[in-house]
């Protein structure tokens, strides 16, 4: 019997959640997702040393170590990762606009501009490219501009319905809810353990997934952030799941019939539900878990992205 790693692939788009080179080859993945952790993550492995070396002296030969200076070798490096993934994956590469401009439209646009002119300069093309958003009114709006463009977006740090009902109507190209980190509020909300049915995470994901089939919305739904390959499991038949290396070489070890869980032929009616700025803030102000979660999610986000670039200013440094 195939492995239920290959169960899946045959029910959901596999997507690896790494900047692991090596992970990334072995595995075989359709498409990779990054975001500044991976990013800081993959720069301090050998695979990179070469492409951190020659940003450092294309930092060096703009003269000086200006803050402009220092975020310019951070974004060099973040591309050189997705560069780097786009070789090896034959569908997308996410790249993450920075998290410190998730509450800001017209810079979130020009960034995504930016990230698109810095893959073309390596001969990478937009159709391989998502670009990384977060979730927030600002971020969906973003999106929703770029997407006319013919620039498609990856709608990060999900957490509601809310927002994905936003984002919907945007019609932005694909959107990431967050299955683990829902899970980890409720666990240290509530105290209670649960199962990969009882699940929050998992439960929002096929809430989200019944309502945009139910209202043939085509945004694609890709669950993420997972904790274990139960949550995994009870999502297979999802548009696409990004899962970590280790959770994607523990699904390949293991054996069993792997039940799909989610399908448009087996459907709920869900109301279509257009929603504007005033209508979100509120549902998402209702929902303390989602606030809480998109809150720290671009916390945490920043702080890596501090982290790239102290290390880029350090490396400047020293060269």
């Amino acid at each position: 019997m195939a492995s239920k790693l290959e169960q899946l692939r045959a029910m959901t788009t596999v997507v690896a959640d790494t900047g692991d080179i090596e992970a990334v080859a072995r595995l075989k993945p359709v498409d990779c997702t990054t975001n500044p952790t991976i990013v800081l993550k993959a720069l301090g492995t050998p695979a990179f040393a070469d492409k951190v070396k020659e940003a450092i002296s294309w930092g060096k030969s703009q003269n000086g170590s200006s803050d402009a200076v220092v975020a310019a070798v951070a974004d060099r490096l973040a591309i050189s990762v997705g560069a780097a993934l786009a070789e090896l994956v034959p569908g997308r590469v996410s790249t993450e606009v920075d998290a410190d401009l998730s509450f800001d439209t017209e810079a979130s646009i020009a960034k995504a501009h930016g990230i698109i002119a810095a893959y073309k300069e390596r001969g990478i093309e937009r159709d391989r490219i998502l670009i990384k958003l977060a979730s927030t009114w600002e971020g969906i709006k973003a999106a929703e501009v770029l997407q006319t463009e013919g620039i498609d977006c990856n709608l990060t740090l999900l957490f509601s319905k809310a927002q994905a009902i936003a984002c919907a109507d945007a019609k932005v190209f694909l959107i990431s809810p967050f299955v683990g980190r829902i899970l980890d509020w409720y666990k240290k909300s509530t105290g209670q353990e649960y199962t990969s049915e009882t699940d929050p995470g998992v439960i929002s994901v096929r809430q989200i997934y019944n309502y945009y089939k139910a209202n043939d919305i085509k945004t694609i739904v890709m669950g993420a952030s997972f904790r274990n390959a139960g949550e995994i499991e009870a999502l297979a038949g999802c548009d696409r799941l990004t899962i970590s290396p280790a959770l994607l070489d523990e699904l390949d070890k293991a054996e069993g019939t792997l039940e799909r869980k989610l399908s448009p032929d087996n459907i709920t009616e869900d109301a279509f539900q257009p929603i504007d700025e005033k209508k979100f803030r509120w549902m998402l102000n209702e929902d303390a878990m989602a606030t809480e979660k998109l809150s720290e999610g671009i916390r945490l986000f920043a702080k890596d992205l501090v982290a790239l670039r102290e290390m880029v200013k350090k490396e400047l440094a020293a060269a």
